[in-house]
């Protein structure tokens, strides 16, 4: 009979793409991993992966086997935890991933109360601000900026989103203070790479304007993105919940071209077709309210 610890590391090592970063993800170290892998595969009398020194890819066995076994682990979770929540507990593992300089400000913060009150729950947090696949990578959700891109998505609003055009004193008063999209587009830039080339996007009588200033810099992180403003390198288009504080404290300024910023949201997605989880309704109810509406980050006090 196939064992479940078995099963469940195939899945985390096929979903993960490695013994290595399955073994981070399992907590287990990766002689047991392979260990692991190896008797499955002699259970089933079935080669299920492909090995190389570069990676790991699915045998056509495997691909069919992962299908099957990552349904079972799924119900498994969602049984056990069934259970836990007629008793009036949420317990089990429950993974998210989440963009790097949010995490860091926000969501940890906001997290913390969550996973106290809760300490059935094995919350595993994955900061990064590449864009993921929550469901090959594994996620049961992902907290996300902007708008949502990816169909196979189902999306909760956490928070309305603000971006704003700022700018340092130093950097206005050296290279003067636009007023339109016109004179946008002759001014330093500094961008983010995870947007593409149309990073810079506004409203005018409901239609999308795309503004392309010079390069001064492009970067995958919002913390550098605001720090490269404050000492003077350019214009950025950010969210509030970064740079709320620095306009606060007089770093940087707020520039009006008398156009809105594209609208945006704070949301966690869950892949369609996958019933969420009570553990991801209740994280998401903590989250809206500890966020605020409009969130606390908006607030002048």
């Amino acid at each position: 009979m196939v064992k479940l610890d078995g099963m469940a590391t195939f899945v985390a090592v096929a979903e993960s793409g490695s013994i290595s970063e399955a073994s981070r993800r399992l907590n287990f170290s990766k002689s047991v991993v392979s260990e692991r892998l190896a008797d499955l595969e002699k259970e089933l009398g079935v080669r299920l992966l492909h090995r190389s020194t570069r990676k790991l890819t699915l045998t056509e066995d495997g691909a069919t086997f992962l299908a099957r076994a990552s349904a079972i682990m799924r119900e498994i979770e969602e049984a056990t935890a069934e259970l836990a929540q007629r008793r009036g507990t949420l317990v089990g593992p429950l993974r998210i991933s989440a963009p790097v300089t949010f995490g860091r400000m926000h969501l940890g913060p906001a997290l913390y109360p969550f996973i106290a009150a809760h300490p059935g729950v094995e919350l595993t947090l994955e900061l990064d601000d590449r864009r993921v696949d929550a469901a090959s990578d594994g996620y049961d959700g992902v907290v996300r900026n902007g708008p949502l891109a990816d169909s196979r998505l189902v999306a909760w609003t956490l928070a309305r989103s603000r971006r704003a055009l700022v700018a340092s004193p130093d950097y206005l008063a050296q290279h003067g203070r636009p007023a339109s999209a016109e004179d946008l587009q002759r001014h330093r830039g500094v961008f983010y790479t995870n947007r593409g080339v149309a990073d810079w996007q506004f409203r005018r009588d409901g239609e999308l304007v795309s503004v392309r200033a010079s390069r001064a810099l492009r970067v995958n992180n919002g913390d550098m993105m605001r720090d490269a403003c404050e000492a003077g390198l350019g214009i950025a288009l950010l969210p509030t919940f970064i740079v709320g504080e620095s306009l606060r404290a007089g770093r940087l300024v707020a520039i009006d071209i008398g156009l809105p910023s594209e609208e945006e949201f704070l949301y966690v997605a869950h892949p369609e077709g996958r019933s969420p989880s009570a553990k991801l309704r209740a994280m998401t109810d903590a989250l809206k309210t500890a966020f605020g509406d409009p969130p606390y980050w908006d607030s002048d006090g």
